[in-house]
């Protein structure tokens, strides 16, 4: 992620302050976030999933024409923001301190928790990886390095794995994500869950870590492509970003 200038880094402290109060992050916290952010730093064996909603590393129009602005803006304004404000409340009605217990601990353990909190929980955690595994600059058109690698060996080609992937993003009935995950027996495995679910509840079918996940909503795509989801998921490859993807599997598993 990054932010263009200083200006637009005070700003997002200033306007992140509430909903980080809200999630129960501190404004230092949160100005220690931007500025980590602002030099487009990830730490992948540390960095977690907050509980607020953090800015896109790009414009709504970056991914044209793959992904058009009026649906990225909707979708990361509207719907994402939704879920980033009702997980915060979901936290605060149900005593978990989200200075201390990560989103993801929540979400293993998500059948102790409310339909709001498993709903919102994870439709936030799936939106905040979903924007990163995206770029304007796709440096690369397939994987490389060892997920290159798992994937040949798992599903004997690259082409043979997007061709699975795609078929279970077009295939999931009604709304949901497709996945690429790592199980816990050291394997790449392709599947989809249902609503906002993911690999890292204790309530799904696909268990694992998720290295990739697509948003097969149909606000993900409607405005675009009206109910071609296919043509959407084929668009969607040109902006994946392999390089993101790859550092953090690696330093994951």
């Amino acid at each position: 992620m990054k932010f263009d200038n200083d200006s637009s880094r005070r700003n997002f402290i200033k306007t992140g302050s509430k909903a980080a109060l809200a999630a129960g992050l501190s404004v230092s916290a949160l100005s220690s976030f931007a500025k980590n952010t602002k030099q487009h730093i990830y730490n992948f064996e540390t960095d977690n999933t907050p509980y607020i909603q953090t800015p896109l590393p790009y414009d709504y129009k970056a991914l044209e024409p793959s992904i058009d602005a009026a649906t990225m803006e909707i979708h990361y304004t509207k719907h994402a923001a939704a879920y980033a404000k009702n997980l915060a409340e979901a936290c605060a009605a149900e005593n978990v301190n989200t200075q201390t217990t990560l989103l993801e601990t929540v979400l293993a353990s998500i059948s102790k928790y409310s339909a709001k909190m498993r709903n919102n929980g994870g439709g936030h955690y799936n939106h905040e990886l979903y924007w990163k595994i995206m770029s304007p600059q796709s440096s690369a058109s397939l994987p490389t390095g060892k997920l290159n690698d798992m994937i040949i060996r798992d599903f004997n080609t690259v082409e043979a794995f997007k061709t699975q992937f795609a078929d279970a993003g077009k295939n999931r009935f009604g709304s949901g994500w497709a996945w690429l995950v790592y199980t816990n027996d050291k394997k790449l495995v392709i599947g989809s869950s249902p609503n906002q679910d993911n690999p890292l509840m204790d309530v799904s079918e696909l268990k694992g870590f998720p290295v990739i996940g697509l948003d097969v909503w149909e606000h993900a795509y409607y405005l675009k492509y009206q109910n071609k989801r296919p043509d959407y998921i084929t668009a969607w490859w040109n902006v994946v970003n392999w390089n993101y993807i790859q550092q953090r599997f690696e330093a994951n598993i």
